[in-house]
């Protein structure tokens, strides 16, 4: 008895309440760039001090940007000497040269957003494909998987690219 009277009073309270919930949604997409080079170069270029390419920061001018290539590692910007700053994303999968995966709301921080980005590194021949896959979970204005595709398209097809493949050579190891 005590058990249908515990389930009665809950489908009345949850029949009854009339609050609206978000609902839940998800987008994806992909860029893809061949890069004169080896993989193994692109990924040291897309890791480590990221500040020559990147160009969006909470802080304008950060002390430091970095995004650490080892599981655990994270997407970090330092605003000051002190080390105040934000991290930006965790790093979850991470392959030199070939793979790397981070999971955070990157420019988002604050929103019940979660992205899951993931750079797949591709050696043909003496070029390199870069196909950077993006899929967002969780709650979000209804033009956000836009401006975000727009902002992944900046840093990748905008600053990245023209940033390697003026600097690859000089950049590149003596392997």
């Amino acid at each position: 008895m005590k058990y249908f009277l515990f389930v009665s009073v809950f489908f009345a309270f949850a029949c009854g309440n009339k609050k609206e919930h978000a609902q839940n949604q998800f987008f994806s997409f992909s860029i893809e760039t061949k890069l004169p080079g080896s993989s193994i170069d692109v990924y040291n270029n897309l890791t480590g001090d990221i500040s020559p390419w990147w160009d969006h920061t909470f802080s304008g001018n950060p002390h430091q940007l970095y995004l650490e290539p080892k599981p655990g590692g994270g997407f970090y910007e330092i605003f000051d000497e002190s080390g105040d700053g934000v991290q930006h994303a965790v790093v979850t999968a991470a392959q030199r040269g070939k793979l790397l995966r981070m999971e955070g709301p990157l420019g988002l921080a604050g929103h019940a957003l979660t992205l899951v980005t993931t750079y797949h590194i591709t050696e043909m021949n003496d070029s390199t494909i870069l196909k950077v896959e993006v899929h967002g979970a969780g709650e979000f204005k209804e033009d956000w998987p836009e401006v975000i595709e727009n902002v992944w398209k900046h840093f990748i097809i905008e600053q990245f690219k023209p940033y390697w493949e003026e600097n690859h050579i000089s950049l590149s190891t003596n392997e």
